[in-house]
Order: structure tokens, then C-alpha cells, then sequence
């Protein structure tokens, strides 16, 4: 019988265990098969606060787990829950690959994960050109020219805010108009750095040791190819939340991210931290935050059900 269990390992989870480790709550996190989230796909983190020269992704991660290893929390590798029973307490948690756990209180930190369109390039550059985060990576892009895939109201803020830095920005969208609200469309599309390529598709993301250098698209009516020179590539078609686990369980919204007044969701004793209930900031510090909180509320929890 665990008193808390902690699903996922980014920083909404670390920070969690952190806080509930030092409060003697021994807690259980259950790693997942990418421990530390998305940020280990990130070299350069530069808006953490208190590293003013940045840090690489992997490394800030490492440090959380470290942190909350020093104070006795405990993690589980390589296993993720397939199943949760939130019907009774103690909580039942079905795992992909060890026996069963059941808990008092369950920290959902499972995150969301970016959409890529699966191109082997994709992942070759990752880290090296290949973004899915404008407000994490943009400012590495001063000067240089970056191509934006997507034809939502994501893409189109994406875009925007990377005018900031970038000198040109080309959005790439298979149709001829934008899914995107007119408000968020015209902006994109009127902005004097913002070049559209209407009815494409990406083809290739090309690049060398330094890391990419040019977007090659496809129009889809001729299929005639053109390479766009840029040094940066951002995927901008959407985020899907980890919530698989937990459907018919916990309320979700229509595009799966868990709901929740707070971090507190319907259940008494089931708390949700971090991009798995968030899809408006999507940032390590928020979540980081929201993984404080969910923590500062199953010591309270459990201290008012007399354990």
C-alpha cells in the first residue's frame, strides 16, 4: 500500500515527488519509458529560472530526480500504468509490465506529448532545428529564417511569436485557407515576415552536423518540390495528453486533457499536475508549479483522513 504514487517523470512528477518526500510520505513514481518528459528532448533550456546561462534538458531533469531522491522518494523504471481503478480507495493501478499498486493518493503527471508527423528527419534534428514549442525555442532562431507546420490557431500563434526573432517565417498548410479563427488567421497571414505555402505538405527536413538547413515541401495539386532555406523547423499540429490510462475514470475535455479545479479532479485523493491538464502554457515552470500544488494537497488529504 503506497500513501502516494506519482504518474510520470517530468517536471510536474519530480517536483511532486520532491515535496512529498519531504514530507515523509515515502512517495512512489512511476517513470514511465521516458523519464524526465519532454524536456529530454530539449539541449538548451534557457527560461528555467536559476540557471541564467541555460541548461540542457536532460541535465535540469536529472537534478530534479536527484533532488527528490535526496529526500527519500523512490522511482520505478521502465513500467507505466495501462489501467487506473479511481471507483474506491485504496486506488488500483494496472501496470504495462509489474504486478499491480494499490495507493492512497495518485499524483497524475503523465504529460502531453507533441505531434510530429512521423518523418525519420524529425527525429534526426530533434533538439538540432526540430521544435514543437515557439515560446521554449524561438529565441534561438534570431535572424534566421524557420518554417511553422500547421494550419490551426496553434500554428498561427506559433508564427506570430516567432517573428519576434526569427528574419523570415514560412507556414506550411496542405489546404488553401487555415482551420484557424479569422482573428488568429489574419494575424498570421498579414504579418509582413509571415510567408504562407498554401496547399503543401512537408517532405523533407534537410541538415548536416549543425543541424538543419532547409524544409522541402511538396505542393500537393502539382507535386512539384521547393526547399525553403531555414535553420529552424517547428510542428505545430497539436499536442496529445497522456490520459489514455484514465478514460471513464476522470473527466476530460474534448481534446483529452484532463479536468480539474485546479489540480484537485473529481475524485478526492486523484490530482492532476503538469501539460496532462494543461494546454494553454506548456512550460516546465508551470508545471513545475501545478506539481508543488498537487503535492501540497495529498499531504493534505491524507493528514485529514488521519493518516
Amino acid at each position: 500500500m503506497e500513501k502516494v504514487v506519482i504518474i510520470g517523470a517530468g517536471a510536474a512528477g519530480y517536483t511532486a515527488a520532491i515535496y512529498t518526500a519531504r514530507a515523509n510520505l515515502n512517495p512512489l513514481v512511476i517513470e514511465g519509458m521516458q523519464p524526465g518528459g519532454q524536456l529530454t528532448t530539449t539541449n538548451d533550456v534557457e527560461n528555467f529560472p536559476g540557471f541564467p546561462e541555460g541548461i540542457d534538458g536532460t541535465q535540469l531533469m536529472d537534478q530534479f530526480r536527484a533532488q527528490a531522491e535526496r529526500f527519500g522518494a523512490r522511482f520505478m523504471q521502465y513500467d507505466a500504468v495501462a489501467k487506473a481503478d479511481f471507483s474506491s480507495r485504496p486506488f488500483k493501478l494496472e501496470m504495462m509490465v509489474g504486478d499491480p499498486i494499490e495507493a492512497e493518493t495518485v499524483i497524475i503527471a503523465t504529460g502531453a506529448t507533441a505531434k510530429y508527423l512521423g518523418l525519420e528527419s524529425e527525429r534526426k534534428f530533434m533538439g538540432r532545428g526540430v521544435s514543437a514549442c515557439a515560446t521554449c525555442d524561438g529565441a534561438f532562431y534570431k535572424d534566421v529564417p524557420v518554417v511553422v507546420v500547421g494550419g490551426g490557431d496553434t500554428a498561427c500563434e506559433e508564427a506570430t511569436f516567432l517573428t519576434r526573432f526569427a528574419s523570415k517565417v514560412t507556414l506550411v498548410h496542405r489546404r488553401d485557407e487555415l482551420r484557424a479563427s479569422k482573428i488568429m488567421a489574419d494575424r498570421a497571414i498579414n504579418h509582413p515576415k509571415v510567408e504562407m505555402a498554401w496547399n503543401s505538405v512537408i517532405d523533407e527536413i534537410l541538415g548536416d552536423e549543425t543541424g538543419v538547413t532547409a524544409v522541402r515541401i511538396k505542393n500537393v495539386d502539382t507535386g512539384e518540390t521547393t526547399e525553403i532555406p531555414a535553420k529552424g523547423y517547428f510542428s505545430a499540429i497539436g499536442h496529445k495528453p497522456n490520459t489514455d490510462p484514465f478514460v471513464g475514470q476522470l473527466d476530460l475535455n474534448e481534446a483529452g486533457y484532463l479536468i480539474a479545479d485546479g489540480v484537485k479532479t473529481k475524485i478526492d485523493g486523484v490530482y492532476a499536475a503538469g501539460d496532462v491538464a494543461d494546454a494553454v502554457y506548456r512550460q516546465a515552470i508551470t508545471a513545475a508549479g501545478t506539481g508543488c500544488a498537487a503535492a501540497l494537497e495529498a499531504e493534505r488529504f491524507l493528514e485529514a483522513q488521519g493518516e
